[in-house]
């Protein structure tokens, strides 16, 4: 059945009061995004654990775009003007268009087509056919799991293994997410294992090994049996990397090399610092504000 989504700006200290009464009010889903997403005025919002207790206003982005999901045969508008009612607001400024049915879902594939993230190897959506038969091609959709290939921290892993793995080596992706990672490494010739901290980032390891015909191991961190590796990945944050600093380099063998994204530029310096006393590690790549660091292991001098 169709859908109608009502569209406007709230100011960010607002927008959670918008959002909880347009749900009270009888809409299906509320999304908050950046109005000016997709442009050079687009402002971009990480939170890092253990630096963000809870979401706030601050959070946010100064200006919100809220968009309601409204069954077809709901009156939208009305809705809007009770809750601009009960919040003691003017009705603002809005849009109501009608949604196919499966408009969602050909919006979400449009999003995402094939990508070339090195020279012979693409991320590829099962919708859509290779661009290169000959390449390595990652089927992967989007899904629960992080890890399409459309992030850049993602695409530098990628290429960070693309252009080092020859085959052979054991390699474990730290954080597994789709298991993008893992896979990649596999296809490349190594024996790979990967865990996290998400039961669902685990299926999807699972189900995205089984779909490439890959074998790979996934397995849940707290049942995961410790072991050393030619190579650690780890896609995270930057806080939590320098948090696991003594575990992720305990799982390096002595020779072995790591290699950690999901940095700001920014925090750099920081996470390098908290690896120095076992790596000789260096920024190895930096994309759209996010950089690769990667490193050897080394004896620990402590």
């Amino acid at each position: 059945m169709p859908f109608l989504a009502l569209e406007f700006d709230a100011d960010a200290a607002d927008a959670e009061r918008w959002a909880d009464a347009l749900l009270e009010a009888g809409a299906l889903a509320v999304d908050t995004a950046d109005p000016h997403a997709g442009s050079d005025r687009e402002i971009a919002r990480y939170g890092e654990p253990n630096l963000i207790a809870t979401p706030t206003a601050v959070d946010l982005w100064p200006v919100c775009r809220l968009s309601a999901l409204f069954a077809n045969d709901a009156d939208a508008g009305d809705a809007l003007v009770r809750v601009s009612a009960a919040l003691g607001a003017a009705v603002p400024a809005h849009a109501i268009t009608a949604i196919a049915d499966d408009d969602w879902v050909r919006k979400t594939q449009q999003q995402f087509q094939p990508i070339r993230v090195a020279p012979g190897l693409w991320v590829v959506p099962s919708w859509c056919e290779p661009v290169d038969a000959n390449a390595i091609n990652l089927r992967l959709d989007p899904g629960l799991a992080f890890g399409t290939g459309s992030h850049p921290t993602t695409r530098m892993c990628l290429r960070w293994l693309a252009l080092h793995l020859t085959g052979g080596e054991t390699v474990l992706d730290y954080g597994c997410g789709s298991g993008i990672l893992a896979i990649a490494a596999a296809k490349l010739g190594a024996a790979v294992a990967g865990t996290d901290v998400d039961l669902q980032a685990i299926a999807a390891s699972r189900d995205n090994a089984h779909r490439n015909n890959v074998a790979a191991s996934f397995d849940l961190l707290e049942t995961f049996k410790a072991g050393t590796y030619d190579v650690v990945v780890a896609n995270i944050l930057a806080n939590p990397l320098q948090l696991l600093a003594p575990l992720l380099a305990s799982h390096v063998r002595m020779g072995g090399r790591i290699v950690l994204s999901g940095v700001l530029e920014s925090q750099a310096a920081a996470v390098m610092a908290a690896y120095e006393r076992w790596f000789t590690i260096d920024v190895w790549s930096s994309e759209e504000g996010w950089v690769a660091l990667a490193g050897s292991r080394i004896d620990d001098h402590g």
